[in-house]
């Protein structure tokens, strides 16, 4: 990896040293230096966390390790203080959370006839990013969210996304769901449910049968750029995208060690409290699934 990562940076380097135009030069220089800072930061976090878990697993002390990084014995004790390592199954910089605008129907003055509002958030999926942001700013994380707009064109190319968007509001999304050989979102003259392409079983939701329920997908998939992947949570309904935060706030450092930075993708079903509306209990309800083709 070190020989490829130089041969790269030395064919980036000698590329902008080439141009001719001194001003398109400088401007090439000053964003790349900023891109470099940003992954700096990145892999930091990531050699602290790594630090800090093969301490705290007993896999070396804090003497070797020091010897391993060529660093002082005070050195690691700084490095590896800080944040657990379970923040990096939610991202290793400022994570930024996608959430679906959607058209929601409404009444006029006098409550009668029912009428289209402009595009809004779901209610459900606001809450949903707080209590995401609770959870991540208690691992040390940054976060903060932005609109994906009607049409679903969310740009996934990037570092550090959660996505919480359900695929009847992106073709995109829709798209990249069908990559998953093992969960998937089905519709039929019922409705949306979640179908397990393994066993056959049908997960319909609680809500639609009046019920205080739901169930969601959860997982880890490709960028269409296939340089990395990104966190995707989509309840049948928004509510049941809680769910999925909810069962992270108890499982998170057991995800993180069983799945690292893997794709993956599972189901969760949760309950919620009908007047308040707060989710009250979550639940796995099928294996953590992996793609053939990682």
């Amino acid at each position: 990896m070190d020989d490829k990562l130089d041969t790269a940076l030395d064919a980036a380097l000698s590329e902008v040293r080439e141009l001719s135009d001194p001003l398109q030069r400088a401007i090439t220089a000053h964003l790349t230096v900023g891109r470099i800072q940003d992954y700096e930061g990145q892999f930091q976090t990531v050699r602290n966390e790594a630090m800090n878990e093969a301490l705290r697993t007993g896999q070396v002390n804090n003497k070797d390790l020091a010897a391993a990084l060529n660093i002082s014995a005070g050195r690691v004790s700084q490095l590896a203080k800080g944040a657990p390592p379970e923040r990096l199954f939610l991202g290793s910089g400022k994570v930024i959370v996608a959430l679906a605008e959607k058209l929601e129907a409404g009444k006029d003055s006098d409550g009668r006839d029912k009428v289209i509002q402009g595009p809004v958030i779901a209610t459900e999926d606001v809450q949903t990013y707080e209590h995401l942001r609770l959870l991540a700013e208690e691992v040390g994380l940054e976060i903060s969210f932005e609109r994906i707009p009607l049409g679903g064109n969310v740009r996934l190319n990037r570092s550090n996304l959660v996505v919480i968007c359900g695929p009847r509001l992106s073709p995109l999304i829709e798209q990249i769901l069908e990559s998953d050989e093992n969960l998937r979102f089905d519709k039929d003259v019922d409705g949306w449910y979640l179908r397990d392409l393994n066993t056959g079983k049908a997960y319909r939701s609680p809500m639609d049968s009046g019920g205080n329920a739901d169930v969601a997908y959860f997982g880890r998939l490709p960028r269409p750029d296939g340089k990395g992947s990104f966190l995707y949570i989509a309840g049948i309904h928004a509510r049941g995208s809680g769910g999925v935060v909810h069962w992270l706030n108890e499982e998170l450092a057991a995800a993180h060690r069983t799945l690292k930075a893997r794709r993956f993708s599972v189901l969760i079903e949760s309950t919620f409290d009908p007047e308040t509306l707060e989710i009250t209990s979550s639940q796995q309800i099928t294996p953590f699934y992996h793609p053939e083709r990682a």
